[in-house]
């Protein structure tokens, strides 16, 4: 893997903001394989040794270029934690994946009231940015999101308001129904987020847009949740809403709690749940 930390201006932000880049490359080093589908080493664009992308084509209209996981942190992180707790980099080598890791601070995936526009930074902005910068598949296909704990509701949140452009969607330990969240104790995060508006019918509401969803047209949805998480009713509400919706939702109670241990198993089943394509 080629990783990149990358800095730049974000125009939706007004600031500068950052993530974590994930590209694949054939040679993987010592005790590692490297992504089958990659032909000759990528470069700073994800470009192989001869300039083409993945299959001979980038995202600029010419061709598929590599798969990517848009792959969400939660409230208290940043763009560098998932390489931090987890051993991503070393899952997405293995998967010949791209893995792209935003900074949203503590947004809840919103546009904030006061505050920044995160919603528009990640929704449009960002894979507006990644597909002009990256020889990254723009396809509907190639293209997944996931995240845990508030990433978990991003991940959700993006599924479910833009269907069309992920193929899966995956929460692990997911804030899934933000209208009973209980934000006392994050101080004045509710209100520079919300500004104490109703939730229920927007597009934070994450069970109303279930229940409004055509199943047919959703992406793959994948759930996992431990069964000692603060956060389990919420995981629980968000199953009884698709089955009452009849949409098709691969969800796992299991032992554990929010904490890194389960996450780090999480992203890893994962992984091997997304639909990959064969290249």
């Amino acid at each position: 893997m080629i990783r990149m930390r990358t800095d730049f201006f974000a125009e939706s932000l007004g600031m500068g903001t950052s993530m974590v880049v994930l590209m694949p490359q054939a040679a993987a080093g010592i005790g590692m394989e490297g992504s089958d589908g990659a032909s000759g080493a990528a470069g700073a664009d994800g470009a192989g040794a001869d300039g083409t992308g993945r299959d001979g084509a980038g995202a600029d209209g010419r061709g598929r270029g590599v798969p990517v996981l848009y792959l969400l942190h939660g409230l208290s992180d940043d763009c560098t934690i998932w390489e931090r707790r987890t051993s991503i980099e070393r899952y997405a080598t293995e998967k010949g994946i791209a893995v792209v890791m935003p900074e949203v601070r503590r947004s809840f995936y919103a546009d904030e009231a006061v505050g920044e526009k995160y919603w528009t930074f990640i929704a449009e902005e960002l894979p507006e940015l990644i597909a002009r910068t990256f020889r990254i598949s723009t396809a509907r296909e190639d293209t997944f999101v996931a995240g845990l704990s508030m990433g978990g509701f991003g991940a959700f949140k993006l599924a479910l308001n833009h269907p069309e452009r992920f193929a899966a969607a995956a929460s692990l330990s997911g804030v899934l129904d933000a209208t009973s969240l209980d934000l006392s104790w994050t101080g004045t995060l509710g209100e520079r987020v919300w500004a104490g508006n109703e939730i229920a019918g927007t597009e934070d509401d994450l069970l109303g847009l279930l229940a409004q969803a055509d199943p047919a047209a959703l992406p793959s949805l994948f759930l996992d949740c431990g069964t000692e998480d603060e956060l389990l009713d919420h995981n629980r509400r968000f199953i009884t809403a698709a089955e009452a919706r009849g949409v098709e939702l691969a969800s796992r109670l299991r032992p554990g709690a929010h904490t890194w241990d389960f996450w780090d198993e999480s992203i890893q089943d994962v992984l091997d749940w997304l639909p990959l394509q064969d290249r």
